[in-house]
């Protein structure tokens, strides 16, 4: 799974590069105003529309037929999408950024309890938390 999942994790980012490329060359044929430098919110609105991109495509696949194992691989990706998210937009404040995720972690750990979910839902959250937690504390830039 972990394998899977951080191929998974890679095909996203460069899936993300991609999309804000092609965002950047829209806007572009309009003005020469260069907006990632010029506006400070035009990189985060870039960003959740690839958050709500990614909302959607994890809705399709929860939806589906899948099974558990293709579906917890999968998790991986909504998961450290919503995890960097967090990081991206509080950075500057460590504490709220470790905290949000905890809270984030905690509140998936109680639905996947009370929905009654397979144990690798459980695994997916925890390895994808930790893998977080570390890129965070250590200070890797993603």
């Amino acid at each position: 799974m972990a394998g899977f999942g951080f191929i998974l994790l890679n095909l996203t980012f460069i899936f993300d590069f991609l999309l804000q490329s092609l965002v950047d060359k829209i806007v572009r044929l309009f003005t020469l105003v260069d907006f990632n430098m010029a506006w400070h919110w035009f990189p985060m609105l870039k960003h959740l529309m690839f958050v709500v991109i990614i909302c959607l495509i994890s809705w399709l696949v929860y939806r589906s037929k899948l099974g558990v194992l293709y579906k917890a691989i999968f998790m991986t990706v909504p998961l450290a999408v919503i995890y960097v998210t967090i990081g991206m937009f509080f950075y500057q404040w460590l504490i709220i950024v470790y905290s949000l995720g905890g809270l984030f972690s905690i509140g998936v750990l109680y639905y996947f309890y009370r929905t009654k979910k397979p144990w690798l839902y459980y695994y997916t959250l925890i390895l994808v938390g930790l893998a977080m937690l570390l890129v965070g504390l250590l200070g890797i830039e993603i």
